[in-house]
């Protein structure tokens, strides 16, 4: 049969990332390239104790049916949180839990953008999330980046040339895929200029507890007086990706909709894994947990930024973060990554080629992204070893 397939989805790209997972797959390839957190820093045991004691004592509860808003004792725990640790409590905001950051992402798209507005994102950015407006028919424009954020002088400029801008789109903490933190000053640019030309912003941050030093910059959702900011957050990252448990903090009629939406999508997430997750947050010591992650990928990052310095050719540009899970590299001399990657692929180590994170997905960068999270320091050192190999016969 000749499917006819939907205008929207005929002209969508997979991601490259899940295309790389199939190498990563074989055991003699290093793969730096995935986002994944380190597996040996997932709960198992504490989380195997509850799933046994929700699905024994209250089975009913852990695998009926559950309202679309979540479950209520979870989203009380994310809003406690939410005050405590980043100065999130605005008045006319409400809390959903969702599928996951990336629902969240998909939801506020579905909500606010018609086909044909303009989303302004960091480039680079989050696939996942321009994905998510590309499905929707948004025409992406693209701010480059500095290595303290979004360049605001480009960003306003864009602003004042374009209409119809619904959405600016960011990660200002330890940015996927740059690895960078936006300055305290630029995120007060950022929201003024928000509320200059009257656009909401998404604030993305799944990275944002993940400092290495413990050190927090105020998030954008913090200064939002008038509740133009939709703030995403996870559980991905700081317990487990495979629960899939995330939510989205924003003004109550967004979250209404957003309510909405999600009925037509999964209707809600799961109960027995909000049921993990708030009873990790109650009988657990998350912020314990964290704790040991920042140390885990303080040293993996150090390790692979020694390597990098050791094995890469002199002029690679590649950016220190003080946190999350990436680091950004430029080789810079017109060599096209996504090309050299078939080479890395034969040296068997893998990489993301930065096209995938840009608003022209098909035009050549010289950029790639590298994950220290999930291999040893062993394989982190070999792993970058192989690529300066790889880099140092094009340059």
């Amino acid at each position: 049969m000749d499917f006819q397939i939907s205008d929207r989805m005929s002209a969508m790209k997979g991601s490259a990332i899940r295309e790389i997972f199939k190498y990563a797959a074989d055991p003699t390839v290093i793969s730096l390239a995935g986002g994944n957190p380190a597996p040996e820093l997932f709960p198992n045991e504490e989380l195997a104790g509850l799933a046994k004691e929700f699905l024994e004592q209250q089975p009913v509860l852990s695998l009926q049916y559950g309202v679309t808003e979540g479950y209520t004792p979870l989203r009380e725990s994310v809003k406690a949180r939410l005050k405590e640790k980043e100065n999130i409590d605005w008045p006319d905001d409400d809390v959903i839990v969702v599928s996951g950051g990336q629902q969240a992402i998909e939801l506020s798209t579905k909500c606010l953008v018609n086909a044909g507005d303009v989303v302004v994102v960091e480039e680079p950015s989050f696939i996942g999330a321009t994905n998510a407006f590309r499905s929707y028919g948004a025409k992406l424009v693209g701010v480059p980046m500095d290595e303290d954020g979004m360049n605001i002088d480009a960003l306003r400029r864009v602003l004042s040339s374009t209409p119809n801008v619904k959405i600016i789109y960011t990660i200002p903490t330890f940015q996927n895929p740059m690895g960078t933190t936006m300055s305290l000053e630029k995120r007060k640019a950022l929201y003024a200029a928000a509320r200059e030309f009257n656009v909401v912003i998404i604030e993305d941050n799944p990275y944002g507890d993940l400092t290495f030093d413990g050190t927090k910059l105020p998030t954008i959702k913090s200064m939002d007086e008038d509740g133009r900011v939709i703030y995403c957050g996870s559980f991905s990252k700081i317990l487990s990706p495979g629960l899939r448990v995330g939510y989205m903090c924003a003004n109550k009629e967004i979250v209404r909709r957003a309510v909405i939406a999600k009925q037509v999508s999964d209707v809600h997430t799961p109960m027995i894994t909000q049921l993990l997750a708030h009873g990790f947050l109650t009988k657990f010591d998350i912020d314990a947990l964290i704790v040991k992650m920042r140390a885990n990928y303080a040293h993996k990052c150090s390790t692979m930024l020694d390597a990098i310095r050791t094995y890469f050719p002199e002029g690679v540009f590649y950016t220190k973060p003080k946190g999350g899970l990436f680091i950004w590299c430029d080789l810079g001399h017109g060599v096209d990554t996504l090309a050299l990657s078939k080479a890395a692929v034969e040296k068997k180590v893998v990489y993301v080629p930065g096209n995938t994170f840009m608003v022209d997905m098909d035009k050549p960068t010289s950029t790639l992204r590298l994950n220290y999270s999930t291999m040893s320091d062993e394989r982190i050192v070999e792993g970058i070893r192989r690529l300066g190999e790889v880099f140092g016969n094009v340059l």
